[in-house]
């Protein structure tokens, strides 16, 4: 990985020569994406684990009053949390692959390596990765879009209890904004014959003022957030590879092998 390997030249060089081309040889394109990976994906499993786990208990509590009304959705949450340990490992293991590619790449493009040179296998490892990123980003892209809906249905279950306690301050009747609910069926989190299946008035307004409401809501804004990271990461990986990928074919039409 570092771009000169032979102590004699180091020595001819001098030792700042010598950290200057190490410097020179770093992928930081491919490092900051590992960097923005690694950051991401932790923000989103960890929060995400977190937020199922409040959503269990929010709808257990105030949303449906028998345990088989909500056993799909507490089986999805089992099921997508072990999906979430995968995921960390997967990320965890392919940053360091797609870093390890970088360091290549960007030493093959510089030819900073003394003898070295990218041979054709070098660049069909380079084009698999892309392929490979790219079809990850294309996945991601579509989890990014599925965490937006739990922040939808919170914001909107915010902004209902924001609209109740308006309701409740400008007119004394209580039926004024008994009519006001929130239907956790219309979003697929339980099924239609569920029981109560919604909260309303007051009773919804209670809801979101406990630290219950508050901490999933969080959890998944930042597992919104996280996923957006590692979605960035991967489009920047997919630059950084794409590029380096592009110079190594300019250079191998050359006949710099």
């Amino acid at each position: 990985m570092f771009p000169v390997r032979q102590p004699w030249l180091c020595k001819a060089l001098g030792c700042y020569d010598c950290c200057i081309r190490c410097i020179g040889a770093v992928p930081y394109p491919s490092l900051v994406a590992t960097l923005l990976c690694y950051a991401g994906t932790a923000l989103f499993c960890g929060c995400g684990h977190e937020a199922l786990a409040q959503t269990e208990v929010l709808v257990e509590t105030y949303f449906a009053r028998n345990a088989q009304d909500y056993v799909v959705l507490a089986s999805f949450i089992k099921y997508f949390q072990y999906v979430i340990y995968g995921l960390a490992s997967f990320f965890f293991l392919y940053g360091i692959l797609l870093l390890a590619e970088g360091f290549y790449t960007t030493s093959a493009v510089k030819q900073t390596l003394g003898e070295f040179r990218s041979t054709h296998c070098g660049r069909c490892v380079s084009l698999t990765f892309i392929i490979v990123t790219y079809i990850l980003a294309f996945i991601w892209l579509g989890v990014f879009a599925f965490t937006a809906i739990p922040v939808f249905f919170l914001f909107n279950m915010e902004q209902t209890c924001h609209d109740i306690n308006i309701l409740a301050e400008t007119t004394p009747s209580i039926n004024q904004h008994s009519w006001i609910c929130m239907d956790a069926r219309q979003f697929g989190l339980l099924p239609w014959n569920a029981m109560p299946g919604k909260s309303c008035g007051t009773t919804l307004a209670a809801i979101c003022k406990t630290s219950e409401f508050h901490l999933t809501y969080d959890l998944y804004i930042a597992a919104f957030a996280g996923a957006g990271v590692t979605l960035l990461a991967l489009f920047l990986y997919l630059a950084a590879t794409t590029y380096n990928y592009a110079i190594l074919r300019f250079l191998g039409r050359k006949g710099i092998r």
